[in-house]
């Protein structure tokens, strides 16, 4: 996800097309590399997002593949291969690989997939995985951009790094770009193509999933030529900050502020929300249904030994802005205290 993008002139964004290669392995233990993709085909009703992580200084990668089907199941699987080095995203199955820097990715992958009708059981990984019919998979997906990137990595004016503490850090840099998807997608004896829309993501730098207390990330695409990714992160006792992006008229514009007003079901997941967001010539007013959802969750401790857990949900959502209907995620992540998400609790 990415955080705000107001202007500061203690730093510059660095925007290159090299930047969606791999980068320097930094001496950070929590160093990660990512890169994140989704995609819906709306006339088909199937969708998924896809994320490899590299985590060397820790000795392991991250792999996540996430299919939902067209009758509400989900197919989920999650890895943490060995890794040691960050010459590639590339584990557990999956591979992504940079056709042309800003302009076209591929996934693929060959693996399992863990089918669940309910997908909620899914709060616990370990029964869900025993309880549940795990069938192999095949997924080959091309990603051309609709629209600019958008991001960068902030550096100084002379353009030398920003030292970062590591310990409270979630990325050195971030970009973002809507995207198209095209492709096909086999679970066990079921087969799709795939032909929609969506958003990809690249990361890298120190992170901690507990370094953010909560954000709400809602990328969306209602054509080629209108979408958006809200976003509104907030620390402990700060007040939530907005950003995000419109594309209109094949440029992306700065959203300003932004609110988010949730309807929650009985698993403190979302349900349905509002959403409203404002660049500097127009304001938008969104509301997004969530058609199907799966719980995850981080869980670390901290060196004084805190159990820390961390939770993100997935919603492949129908999003509403005027008379588009479009679709999408949308991720909350929340850091779970006295058993509350407390995005929850700060009415969001």
């Amino acid at each position: 996800m990415a955080s705000g993008s107001e202007e500061n002139p203690r730093f510059k964004m660095k925007l290159v097309p090299e930047d969606d290669y791999m980068h320097p392995l930094e001496a950070a233990e929590n160093f990660n590399e990512s890169m994140y993709f989704n995609v819906f085909d709306p006339a088909r009703g199937i969708g998924g997002w896809f994320r490899l992580a590299n985590r060397p200084n820790e000795g392991r990668g991250e792999m996540t593949c996430c299919i939902y089907l067209p009758d509400g199941r989900i197919g989920f699987m999650f890895r943490r291969p060995e890794r040691r080095d960050n010459d590639a995203l590339d584990g557990g199955g999956m591979t992504f690989t940079v056709v042309e820097p800003h302009k076209k990715l591929t996934v693929t992958y060959r693996g399992k997939l863990c089918v669940l009708t309910n997908p909620q059981e899914m709060a616990d990984p370990a029964a869900a995985f025993k309880n549940n019919p795990v069938v192999e998979a095949e997924i080959d997906l091309a990603f051309v951009g609709v629209s600019p990137m958008f991001g960068g990595e902030p550096v100084k004016p002379d353009g030398s790094a920003i030292q970062q503490d590591a310990a409270s850090s979630f990325a050195r840099g971030h970009t973002e770009q809507h995207t198209k998807g095209t492709g096909t997608i086999r679970v066990g004896d079921e087969s799709f193509t795939i032909d929609g829309l969506g958003l990809r993501d690249h990361s890298w730098g120190p992170r901690y999933w507990q370094a953010i207390h909560w954000y709400r990330w809602l990328p969306m695409n209602f054509s080629e030529d209108f979408a958006m990714m809200v976003s509104i992160t907030c620390q402990p006792d700060a007040e939530p900050r907005a950003g995000g992006m419109v594309l209109k008229d094949g440029k992306y514009v700065t959203i300003r502020d932004a609110k988010i007003e949730t309807v929650y079901d009985e698993n403190d997941c979302q349900e349905t929300f509002s959403v409203w967001a404002k660049t500097d010539d127009a304001e938008y007013d969104v509301t997004g249904k969530v058609m199907s959802l799966i719980p995850l969750r981080n869980r670390r401790r901290s060196p004084d030994g805190e159990d820390l857990m961390t939770r993100i949900t997935e919603g492949m959502t129908e999003y509403r802005c005027g008379d588009q209907v479009g679709y999408g995620l949308s991720e909350y992540l929340d850091q779970i205290v006295d058993d509350e998400p407390v995005g929850k609790k700060a009415g969001c």
